[in-house]
């Protein structure tokens, strides 16, 4: 169990009203949104992902790429919105990655992204909100 002290942070009560049942299935119970299914894998204009929970951005639209996975893919996020920790289920070593500002499980980060940095951050898109830039 998860004991770091978000800024964000909420009941399981408040969690459940305020996500969809997919969206606390992955943001609370560390789940995966089926590849392929969420729109925003498509997305391609200019603007900023957040964090469904707590509205913290996430990462930049430019930093996006196709990476064939099915699920939203950055290789860099914006400074200081992301915190990971070692994820050991399902027999594997992974990088979780979630959100610093509430702790919400938003996927994997892995070193096999493009450059500059060879990171792939795997978002499951449920978890984010897109806002183009104006």
């Amino acid at each position: 169990m998860d004991t770091h002290a978000y800024p964000v942070t909420r009941t399981d009560a408040e969690w459940r009203a305020k996500l969809t049942p997919e969206q606390y299935a992955v943001m609370r119970n560390h789940g995966t949104e089926r590849p392929g299914s969420c729109a925003l894998l498509h997305e391609k204009r200019a603007g900023t992902f957040y964090c469904v929970g707590c509205d913290q951005p996430l990462f930049e639209s430019k930093l996006k790429f196709e990476s064939g996975t099915g699920w939203p893919s950055f290789n860099d996020p914006v400074a200081g919105s992301i915190e990971t920790t070692v994820d050991r289920s399902y027999g594997m070593v992974r990088t979780e990655c979630h959100c610093a500002r509430c702790g919400s499980h938003l996927g994997h980060v892995f070193e096999d992204g493009p450059p500059p940095t060879g990171l792939r951050y795997c978002i499951n898109g449920v978890a984010l909100r897109f806002e183009p830039t104006a």
